[in-house]
């Protein structure tokens, strides 16, 4: 009998149309261009944050945060029509179910993170209160990001559970539980021991999960030197209001030279003052960093994905294998290592001719399964590998446009600023000059 093998998944695939892998059942249409993507045909939008009160499933009070979405058709608009705005509201958790179903249903895909739930990575004097008024405006930002993200793939964009999200309020929740995606999600005990216990592991995953870490750890350090800065920063502008108390005070007790230093303590005032709003500019950045912070568990939930399936393979030849075997063992009569099978023979006697025709039509038999087994599983590997490799390089040029437009917006604001204190020290100069 033939030995089987796992075919390596690591291979590139054909350039014929891939499927959905994993089970999972495959979208509806092929991926959407750009000009097909739901993004271009809604304007989608989360317009508003409100805190409430209601109770939970437990029946106890809670106080959470709603969220308002808006959408509009552009068709009509660009038609000359000024078309409906359709709004319903949100609770963060259902952004969460929305996103865990999307991660199961498509697990090739990079899927878009969500904000933070709670702030990360502040400077002392910004609240860490996931209530706090300017943490849930951030959030909100993030929330639309999300949603535009999910809007503009070709892939996500078309699922119908996504589009009923932003158009059906009113029994969502029931419609995402009846996909049954909870039943296919893989517990974490069973990504690890595949994380263990693959052999033959793709070489193109395993880099990208090592990268997705150094990733992950360059952003930390990155939002925790900010926040570092941050602090000195406010400390130093803070400071510069007691120039403009020191020269209020002074200009008290000169006649001659009164008018000119006021002057200067306004100027002093005026910048010590502008602190708050740039810092809080700077939050926009942080937070573009932080999406490609949790971006990075999204890539390596993807490589769990490819590991398991991997490992799901392995475990399929193994099996089929050691039943090609027993049923050579069966056939000729020898038992090639030791086994309780070949115990219970020198002990209780051989089998008759009846019982080992028996067991040889079903290991015949499971052998058959077995081996179509096998197959589907390779053709599922190669089809996961070229669908997720695909959005890989569709997401690294995605990260490469962002981040490269956020370090260059946060280099231009660190310029205005700087140019702003050598402007209030310039007029302060000015002042001085004319004592």
């Amino acid at each position: 009998m033939e030995s089987a093998e796992a075919e390596p998944s690591d291979s590139r695939p054909e350039e014929d149309g891939a499927a959905p892998c994993s089970g999972l059942p495959p979208p509806e249409h092929p991926a959407a261009t750009m000009e097909d993507c739901l993004a271009k045909k809604m304007e989608i939008t989360v317009s508003e944050a409100e805190k409430r009160t209601g109770r939970n499933a437990m029946n106890m009070q809670e106080t959470y945060t709603a969220y308002l979405i808006e959408t509009r058709a552009v068709e009509s608009q660009s038609e000359g029509q000024c078309a409906p705005v359709d709004s319903l509201w949100r609770r963060y958790s259902e952004f969460e179910l929305l996103r865990n179903y999307l991660s199961v249903t498509y697990p090739h895909i990079v899927v878009p993170p969500l904000p933070e739930k709670r702030a990360d990575f502040v400077w002392h004097k910004l609240s860490a209160d996931n209530m706090d008024p300017d943490f849930v405006e951030r959030r909100r930002i993030g929330l639309e990001n999300f949603l535009l993200r999910v809007a503009s793939h070709p892939v996500l964009c078309q699922d119908k559970i996504f589009y009923s999200f932003l158009t059906q309020e009113g029994g969502w929740k029931e419609m995402v539980n009846e996909t049954g995606f909870q039943l296919k999600a893989d517990s974490r005990l069973k990504a690890l021991n595949a994380t263990f216990r693959v052999k033959n592991p793709d070489k193109r995953f395993t880099e990208l999960k090592h990268y997705s870490d150094e990733l992950q750890s360059v952003i930390s350090h990155l939002l925790r030197v900010r926040a570092r800065v941050a602090d000195r920063l406010y400390g130093v502008y803070k400071v510069h209001g007691n120039y403009g108390r020191v020269f209020s005070e002074w200009s008290a007790i000169e006649k001659e030279m009164g008018d000119g230093l006021q002057s200067a303590g306004h100027h002093m005032d005026v910048y010590a003052a502008s602190i708050d709003d740039i810092l809080e500019e700077e939050e926009h950045y942080a937070d573009q960093l932080k999406e490609y912070l949790f971006y990075a568990e999204a890539l390596r939930a993807v490589c769990r994905k490819h590991e398991l399936m991997q490992y799901d393979l392995e475990m399929a030849a193994q099996d089929l294998t050691s039943k090609k075997q027993q049923c050579e063992e069966l056939a000729t009569g020898t038992v090639r290592t030791f086994s309780l099978k070949g115990m219970t023979s020198k002990l209780f006697g051989q089998e008759t001719p009846e019982q080992r025709e028996a067991k040889l039509k079903v290991l015949e038999e499971q052998i058959q399964e077995g081996e179509e087994q096998l197959k589907s599983k390779n053709l599922e590997g190669r089809d996961f590998v070229k669908s997720a490799w695909a959005d890989i390089e569709r997401f690294k040029e995605q990260k490469n446009h962002d981040l490269k437009e956020a370090l260059i917006s946060y280099a231009v604001m660190q310029i205005s600023m700087c140019k702003k204190g050598i402007q209030v020290w310039t007029n302060a100069k000015e002042c001085f000059s004319k004592m």
